[in-house]
């Protein structure tokens, strides 16, 4: 992946007063750095968000702030549910070897020329139990995705588990390696466990609910950020498309 750069402004505005910096488009931004005081500053809001699209959290930025470069990541992207903007963000300042733990996508690959799986193409239906996993690596070795493959997917109760992901030198995943991650129901199990929830079952549910066909298929954070001061900030898991209006 290319190079991203971010320049960072120094900032004295603080508390509820930040509401004035994001009328200007720009964003309350904070580097934490192994235990140093944290460096207090700003980031152009479209800056950030071509940042946060291309590099996630899993990718590592150049920051330029008070006349010092960092290498950093994304640590926390905070949100007001109320505009869907961001309102804050967490960088990380890490070394190219440093180990680091972050969360990377999970990406179902196919056979050339297939568009879904092989249960899908018979009529079934393939839940998805997991989109992303924590892993450990050094910084340079951070990959874009962890990805499984989905061919394996035939019949009501196969299913795909952390221990099918390809994982690159270097990366330790740190969830189980039993975690089902996608598995094959039986498309009437999951309108019966619907039914049956009033609307609101998930995707665990439909393996409650008896098919027609046997079934062996297993059941299947949102983690608290840190902010100035240590006190802890839920992140909205929608993503940004315009600054806050105040």
């Amino acid at each position: 992946m290319k190079e991203l750069t971010l320049e960072l402004e120094n900032r004295e505005i603080t508390g509820k007063q930040v509401k004035n910096l994001r009328k200007t488009g720009m964003i309350p931004a904070v580097i934490h750095d192994h235990g140093k005081p944290s460096v207090v500053v700003s980031v152009e809001y479209q800056a950030l968000f071509h940042a946060y699209q291309t590099a996630g959290k899993h990718h590592p930025v150049q920051l330029k702030a008070n006349g010092k470069n960092y290498t950093a990541i994304i640590k926390a992207i905070t949100h007001d549910p109320r505009y869907n903007a961001v309102t804050h963000v967490v960088f990380n300042a890490i070394k190219a070897r440093e180990k680091v733990t972050t969360e990377i996508p999970i990406h179902m690959i196919l056979d050339e020329g297939n568009e879904v799986t092989p249960a899908e193409r018979a009529g079934l239906m393939v839940l998805r139990n997991a989109t992303a996993v924590e892993i450990e690596a050094p910084a340079n070795k951070l990959p874009d995705a962890l990805e499984f493959n989905g061919e394996k997917l035939v019949e009501i109760g196969d299913s795909a588990t952390v221990a099918d992901l390809v994982v690159p030198e270097g990366v330790t995943i740190k969830a189980e390696p039993e975690q089902t991650i996608a598995r094959v129901v039986e498309p009437a199990a999951v309108a019966a466990a619907n039914d049956a929830a009033g609307g609101d079952a998930d995707a665990e549910d439909a393996g409650d609910v008896p098919s027609e066909h046997e079934s062996t298929a297993e059941e299947g954070t949102q983690a608290a950020e840190i902010r100035p001061g240590g006190k802890e900030e839920k992140e909205d898991k929608q993503q940004a498309h315009n600054p806050t209006k105040e």
